[in-house]
């Protein structure tokens, strides 16, 4: 299984691109950065799109990713998400106001995108790999997913405030090889992250104390003006399990 980390962060500077990871080269996983992070051909090869949430830094590439393979592929773009989400999205994005619905271009019969719903801990198979959904604690309905490989399995929180299920179901998973953990603002914004449902490496290091399984934990998700912050607080918590999720690169699971 291999994941390329196409955009690591929580928002957006000529440097810093938003979430968005891409597996076996054909699925994204949320959508933060699609247009800006990949080439044409390599934009071409997305056929399906799983969204943890409506948030903007997960879903802004999306009407441009649309725009960009429209007429190239016979094949719709799928994307699966919550219902809320879906609902938020066809609402306020594909509703020929601020774009263009591409779920009725070129007809309705034959669209551009067509969307699935999702639920919490019903897994689903997206091109031999299987995602389990895990509702996380964010200010709008949102889930982590635990992806299953072949023979590895790893896990994303996505933006999330503490929480424990995701963590019960990564540690009854004896294929795990890592999590993706979201990491937000330095602990002088423990009040932001608590209201806004996000983390600090405070609350991470309380977070690791639910995981029981010895595996490397990628953090990703700063917020570009925090970063050097984010670093430093999590250099200070002195645990060898922390990394950082590099952007552009490519990830390998076996």
């Amino acid at each position: 299984m291999n994941i390329r980390i196409v955009g690591a962060y929580g928002g957006e500077s000529p440097v810093h691109r938003m979430t968005c990871f891409v597996l076996n080269g054909t699925t994204a996983l949320d959508a933060g950065s699609l247009t800006r992070g990949l080439n044409l051909e390599d934009q071409l090869r997305i056929r399906d799109i799983l969204l943890s949430h409506s948030h903007m830094d997960h879903i802004t590439s999306l009407p441009f990713l649309v725009e960009n393979v429209f007429g190239r592929s016979e094949e719709a773009l799928t994307i699966r998400c919550l219902k809320e989400s879906m609902v938020n999205i066809r609402k306020n994005m594909f509703n020929n106001d601020t774009w263009p619905d591409f779920t009725a271009i070129p007809e309705r019969s034959v669209p551009s995108i067509r969307f699935e719903e999702i639920h919490p801990e019903v897994a689903f198979d997206v091109n031999g790999i299987y995602y389990l959904p895990v509702a996380v604690d964010h200010i709008v309905p949102t889930v982590g997913f635990l992806i299953h490989g072949v023979t590895a399995s790893v896990l994303y929180s996505s933006d999330t405030a503490p929480t424990r299920r995701i963590w019960e179901i990564a540690n009854a998973t004896p294929s795990l090889k890592a999590v993706f953990l979201e990491v937000s603002f330095g602990n002088g914004m423990a009040e932001v992250a608590r209201l806004s449902k996000h983390l600090v490496p405070s609350m991470v290091a309380d977070e690791l104390k639910k995981l029981k399984r010895d595996v490397p934990v990628y953090l990703y998700h700063l917020k570009p003006p925090h970063v050097a912050v984010i670093q430093r607080e999590v250099r200070e918590l002195k645990n060898p399990q922390l990394n950082f999720l590099e952007q552009d690169r490519d990830y390998l699971f076996d």
